[in-house]
């Protein structure tokens, strides 16, 4: 049962660095609100990390790279840095995990080694998913904020775009994954501590009754 659950938490933790790929990679951070009696329908606007696409009616799509990071707004340039942050972090837990599980074959008596790889791949996952969490729930908060403010123009209001709803969703993989393996470090831990010390208290119980029948020997030919 153990095994499985950690092979759970490996294939959650790599379907969690393909989302994390797949969030940063996608246009459809912000799309276009039709609110407003002045916006073309005939077309969609998405505004992603790195680019902005236009989609129109007849399923044509044009992409450009952005030209420079300072027209960007403030959310957009901090979701940059902490989306390629979370997928750094998948990718060292999903390592760490794998040599683990591949190697604890090697060292099945190395409870200890067990314990420290099931402690730091929890760690990575659950800090990559809160390295996508922090953008996506910054970008949908500037996201509805703006919508409902009076000052911001119709045209220059967004809607919450796929990317993000897959973003919250990768949060929510890459922490089961984590938590999986923080849950099955804390009872190694404290299987560890309490078989640990009965070991050589036994060990030492029986060379004490080994030694005991050839201590009375001597003292009955003292007497003798």
């Amino acid at each position: 049962m153990r095994a499985k659950l950690e092979i759970l938490a490996l294939v959650l933790g790599a379907i969690g660095l393909v989302g994390t790929i797949a969030v940063t990679a996608l246009p459809m951070w912000k799309v276009t609100a039709f609110i407003g009696p002045n916006l073309i329908v005939m077309e969609a606007q998405w505004e992603g990390l790195w680019m902005a696409c236009i989609r129109q009616a007849d399923i044509r799509m044009q992409c450009k790279v952005y030209d420079s990071l300072l027209i960007l707004p403030g959310d957009i340039q901090a979701a940059r840095g902490l989306m390629c942050v979370s997928i750094v972090l998948a990718v060292l837990a999903v390592l760490v995990s794998v040599c683990g599980m591949r190697g604890i074959d090697y060292y099945q008596d190395d409870s200890r080694g067990k314990n420290v790889i099931l402690l730091v791949g929890g760690c990575l996952f659950v800090a990559a998913g809160l390295a996508t969490l922090i953008p996506v729930s910054w970008s949908t908060h500037t996201i509805i904020r703006d919508f409902y403010n009076p000052l911001v123009l119709e045209s220059q209001k967004r809607e919450i775009g796929q990317a993000l709803y897959v973003g919250f969703a990768t949060f929510l993989v890459l922490l089961i994954a984590g938590v999986i393996l923080l849950c099955r470090y804390a009872p190694r831990e404290r299987k560890d501590e309490e078989d640990g010390p009965y070991v050589p208290v036994e060990k030492d119980k029986m060379s004490m009754l080994e030694r005991t029948p050839s201590s009375n020997s001597y003292w009955k030919s003292q007497y003798v």
